[in-house]
């Protein structure tokens, strides 16, 4: 039992080096919530603190440069997605306070392509502390096929047929046999690809409650009054978990093992 335990303890600080940057930003969220920044918008606050710990974390070697250039790259294809939603024709979310801010393009403060870049930190920082390499992983086309379908349909549902149901069947059938193995103590283990893009789509579903909630943006249901987001959203961040892990592959396609064993 307390290996068991053991193990637990270093899985979960295992998770927390790997998601840091974005337990940062929602730190930074809470922190906003309580405490009145002056002279400086909360939305030019939270980019400021972002790109400081970005920069950060070059210095002092925390992320490598091909690492970067990863996220930089999601933060782009972020920022081009946020330029479409949260434009007032579509309104798919809106953030309250952008007249304030010094920091935007158009409706979307510059703060928010960080929200996605800090899901790509996570997957790529993952392959090392996780120690994370894959079997009966299927062939690499197919990641890319998901991936630019996916986020194709977050712009094209809006005017034309939602194919996220034919993505999702897409996705079982060619990733139903692939396993991620993982070490974090002694041992390795593993687990279904599957389950764990499920388990941390609903981590991240969890994070954006927490954005809402703090103010950060709202969706038209929330307008009124603070809701939980609706659980059909963790099928979206499931989708765009798949964008990410085909961004982070760039630079870790030699751990995407392809035997049959």
């Amino acid at each position: 039992m307390r290996a068991f335990f053991t193990e637990l303890w270093y899985f979960f600080t295992a998770n927390l080096r790997a998601s840091c940057f974005g337990v940062f930003l929602l730190s930074i969220f809470l922190l906003t919530e309580v405490v009145t920044i002056p002279l400086i918008s909360r939305y030019d606050f939270i980019f400021l603190a972002a790109v400081i710990f970005q920069v950060c974390a070059l210095i002092f070697g925390f992320e490598r440069l091909k690492e970067f250039f990863v996220i930089i790259l999601f933060h782009v294809l972020a920022t081009i997605m946020e330029l479409f939603k949260t434009n007032p024709a579509i309104g798919s979310w809106t953030y309250p306070a952008v007249g304030g801010a010094i920091f935007t393009l158009a409706s979307v403060p510059l703060f928010t392509g960080f929200l996605y870049s800090a899901i790509g930190s996570y997957i790529s920082r993952s392959f090392t502390f996780l120690k994370l390499s894959y079997q009966r992983f299927p062939d690499y086309y197919h990641l890319w096929i998901l991936a630019v379908l996916s986020y194709v349909n977050f712009f094209t549902h809006h005017f034309f047929y939602d194919i996220r149901y034919i993505l999702f069947a897409y996705v079982l059938i060619i990733f139903f046999r692939t396993k991620v193995h993982f070490q974090v103590y002694k041992k390795e283990r593993s687990m279904p690809f599957l389950l764990t893009v499920f388990l941390t789509a609903f981590f991240v579903w969890i994070a954006e409650n927490i954005g809402t909630f703090t103010k950060i943006w709202f969706y038209p249901s929330q307008l009124e009054y603070w809701r939980l987001i609706s659980l059909g959203k963790v099928g979206s961040w499931f989708l765009l978990l798949i964008l990410s892990f085909a961004l982070v592959s760039i630079i870790y396609r030699n751990k995407l093992q392809h035997d049959t064993a």
